[in-house]
């Protein structure tokens, strides 16, 4: 039996301590002797050919240690792989086409790497990267999604064949994707049938993932040793090791690879590999010193993956009582000029759109198309924002045609709980049927009208909808599901050491969710010790060499429950070696506060260090089939990911002359199923609403038409502040996960995922105009109001 309790308590964070008083290490951190730096010429032009090179003057600077370009890499030299091959949906079209570490004779967007510097420091290589010539033969470039599908249009790649598809030829195809539930009729056929239909084209842009901390890469080759250390801001520091092992020509097990504190991830920092996650080690090794990369903040513009646009021409047939009879989407997606994450993103929205509703017919298309921009990876929310907004703008412009409240429509449409597991049909990201596992929408609905007030602000005689300073007040209020703790696999080890503390090493990386404490929570729990004595190790492939990484909502859900599965070995071999020892049955003994007593005779006792020293003794017999010390390594994958989902909703104030919006209030009704650590999970759900706030009216990655950033640094790519941040009221319902032993579904993403069409609808309430794209600006507004 136990006696503490852990999980599900709002317990501080054992990491914060070193966080704040800069005892934790970060890959700048990372300063040795001799270290080299590097800096990279990057091309001023979207779509070029490099006709020549000359680094003869930046070679002549004092300081300069070697310049690389691609021709110096040899077979060294080589596209990435391809991360995550598509799904096998039939009658798919998909062209792969991945990064290189240094363009070789063509760039494709503004900022692909073309050399390299190593000097004795930044300074010195930075000015050397500006002494390098290079001389472009320039083209037009492609940038706009629905010019780049003409055949007429220039190629980002010249050896992807035209697509023949139903809309005609297709230019600059990445992937041309067709998915369909319930195909027994036509959306055609439906719609000639149905009381009302809404057909809308819908512009969905997302961002930049602007973390704190930009990216880095440090390598140290010890030759004595024969043994590569990399300090890596990834994501993925086993598929990093895996890779980078492989193509360096080394064993894995000579190759070590660190993810320690990392300002923030969203995404793009499990994409791999980056060009200097290819050269920082090659380079380490060519010049037997250590070398060090950190990206700047205009570099992150360019060098660091994004998400961008979609276009949606979308259509729903409805019956007169607001029922979906049917959905028709076809959108364009925006790959940027390589797709080394193959197809997540878009068939995120593509799955996501159908939200929390039964929808019995859905036919869907996406084409992905290469641009002259940067490569588009997952960022937070990962193209889920894009299908939420789809399809609750759908639902909001249905509900005002027809007259009924837009929460009636919804609860009309939802899911019900009787029909769990449901089925989707179309292809996941996981490559399986897109299946939720559980849950319940109709009370998360009921609980935000009630915390927003919903019923009173819309009753004409409890308040007016303007401020006494003239403001338009507007509510907004969606739904939205996320998809979470998709597999493979994740595995931990779990320890009691000598002096009773207790260790854990997961191979999943940290980016500032707050895995040393739900994780010692979880373990806590299981083997009778407070939280603060256990000791969490994440992201050293020296420390536990197997994981997939640190994405998609899933570390709570795969690592948290491998670590239970583990930690709960461990207390079985606590209480079978305490049972042997005390001379009573197993389920006599209590396993608490970091020792094992017999129920009721307190004073007959082991403290967990006694135990662990006699599951290791110096001298004597191991009895067979028994291990020695008290530890266990185990994993856990699921069947399929864990559904969360939540609803939100804001009242917002806009100014009818300036166009500025304030948001007066934000609620959040949320479901991840059973929760570790409410505060942990009110923290990640409040940066999630700040990113989205963010996508919804301040961040736009502006582009003109060569393919020229405009707004690349944070004077003109505006990120919102505390001052735009609103105090956010949280509440959470539970439905329990099905697919793991802890109950959990993840939470990472849910609140960036439906803040932009919430923002939409707010303000289109507040304002009574039609709004069809994210992000808005007071610029965008004004359009509306004053050019409709």
């Amino acid at each position: 039996m136990a006696a503490t309790q852990f999980f599900g308590e709002r317990i501080k964070r054992n990491e914060d301590p070193r966080l704040l008083t800069g005892q934790a290490l970060f890959v700048d951190d990372v300063d040795l002797p001799r270290m080299g730096h590097l800096a990279f010429v990057r091309s001023p032009y979207a779509n070029a050919e490099i006709v020549e090179i000359d680094v003869s003057d930046a070679s002549a600077l004092a300081g300069v240690i070697g310049i690389y370009t691609a021709e110096d890499l040899g077979d060294y030299w080589q596209h990435g792989p391809l991360l995550v091959p598509p799904p096998p949906v039939e009658g798919m079209v998909f062209n792969g086409r991945t990064q290189v570490p240094l363009a070789k004779g063509h760039v494709r967007y503004v900022g692909e790497p073309v050399a390299v510097v190593v000097a004795e420091s930044r300074y010195v290589a930075e000015d050397a990267a500006e002494q390098i010539y290079v001389d472009y033969k320039s083209y037009p470039a492609v940038t706009d999604l629905e010019q780049a599908i003409h055949p007429d249009n220039p190629q980002v790649h010249t050896d992807v064949a035209l697509v023949e598809s139903e809309f005609g030829r297709l230019n600059n195809v990445n992937a041309h994707v067709v998915q369909i539930k319930g195909a027994s009729a036509d959306f055609d056929t439906i719609a000639a049938n149905a009381a009302t239909v809404i057909k809308r084209r819908f512009y969905y842009d997302h961002g930049a993932s602007s973390p704190m901390e930009c990216r880095g890469v440090v390598a140290e080759w010890d030759r004595r040793a024969q043994r590569m250390t990399i300090w890596d801001t990834t994501q993925a520091p086993v598929f990093v090791r895996n890779g980078l092992a492989a193509v360096l020509g080394l064993s894995e097990n000579q190759v070590r690879v660190i993810a320690p504190f990392i300002g923030g991830g969203f995404g793009p920092k499990i994409m791999m590999f980056y060009p200097a996650e290819m050269l920082v080690p090659w380079l380490a090794l060519k010049l037997d010193r250590p070398i060090k990369w950190i990206e700047d903040r205009a570099e992150h513009f360019v060098a660091t993956t994004q998400e961008r646009d979609q276009i949606h021409w979308a259509e729903m047939a409805v019956d007169a009582d607001g029922k979906i009879l049917a959905v028709r989407d076809r959108f364009l997606h925006d790959a940027g000029a390589y797709a080394p994450y193959g197809l997540t993103v878009p068939l995120n929205s593509q799955c996501t759109l159908l939200g929390s509703y039964d929808i019995p017919h859905y036919h869907s298309t996406f084409t992905s198309i290469f641009t002259n921009k940067p490569i588009v990876t997952p960022y937070r929310g990962a193209g889920r924002q894009h299908g939420v907004f789809v399809m609750e703008r759908l639902l909001d412009i249905a509900a005002k045609e027809m007259g009924i409240d837009k929460t009636e429509i919804r609860r009309r449409n939802f899911i019900q709980p009787a029909q769990f597991p449901y089925n989707n049909e179309i292809i996941y990201q996981d490559f399986a049927p897109l299946t939720y596992d559980s849950g319940n929408y109709e009370p998360a609905l009921d609980k935000a009208m009630e915390l927003i007030g919903y019923k009173d602000f819309y009753d004409p005689d409890h308040a007016p909808r303007t401020t006494p300073d003239g403001k338009l007040l507007g509510l907004g209020l969606v739904c939205y599901v996320e998809g979470t703790g998709i597999g493979p696999y994740e595995g931990a080890r779990v320890q009691v050491q000598s002096n009773g503390r207790v260790s854990v090493a997961t191979g999943i990386g940290t980016q500032g969710q707050g895995h040393f404490t739900v994780f010692a929570q979880i373990v806590a729990d299981q083997v009778g010790v407070n939280v603060t004595d256990v000791d969490v190790v994440t992201g050293d492939t020296d420390q536990f060499h197997w994981g997939a990484g640190t994405f998609a909502s899933r570390g709570a859900v795969v690592a948290g429950n491998a670590i239970n599965e583990a930690a709960k070995d461990v207390r079985e071999k606590i209480l079978r070696l305490a049972s042997e020892q005390l001379e009573v049955a197993p389920e006599d003994l209590v396993l608490a506060d970091g020792q094992v007593t017999v129920s009721g005779v307190p004073e007959r006792a082991l403290d967990l260090g006694q135990l662990a020293q006699m599951a290791n003794p110096m001298r004597g017999a191991v009895k067979p089939g028994s291990e020695p010390g008290l530890e266990s390594s185990n994993y856990f994958g699921p069947q399929f990911g864990a559904t969360a989902s939540g609803v939100h909703a804001m009242i917002v104030a806009v100014d009818p002359e300036t166009c500025d919006v304030t948001i007066k209030r934000y609620v959040i009704v949320h479901d991840c199923g059973t929760v570790i650590n409410p505060l942990i999970l009110d923290g990640q759900i409040h940066g999630g609403v700040a990113q989205g706030i963010g996508n919804a009216f301040y961040e736009k990655l502006a582009f003109d038409e060569n393919g020229q950033l405009l707004s690349g640094s944070l004077m003109d790519y505006l990120l919102p502040t505390s001052l735009e941040v609103p105090t956010m009221e949280i509440d959470h319902i539970t439905t329990e996960s099905p697919l793991n032993p802890l109950g959990i579904k993840g939470a990472g993403e849910a609140g960036a995922i439906p803040t932009g069409p919430l923002f939409a609808q707010a303000v289109e309430d507040a304002l009574g105009v039609e709004i069809l794209e994210i992000p808005l600006s007071p610029s965008k507004i004004w359009e509306h109001l004053h050019l409709a």
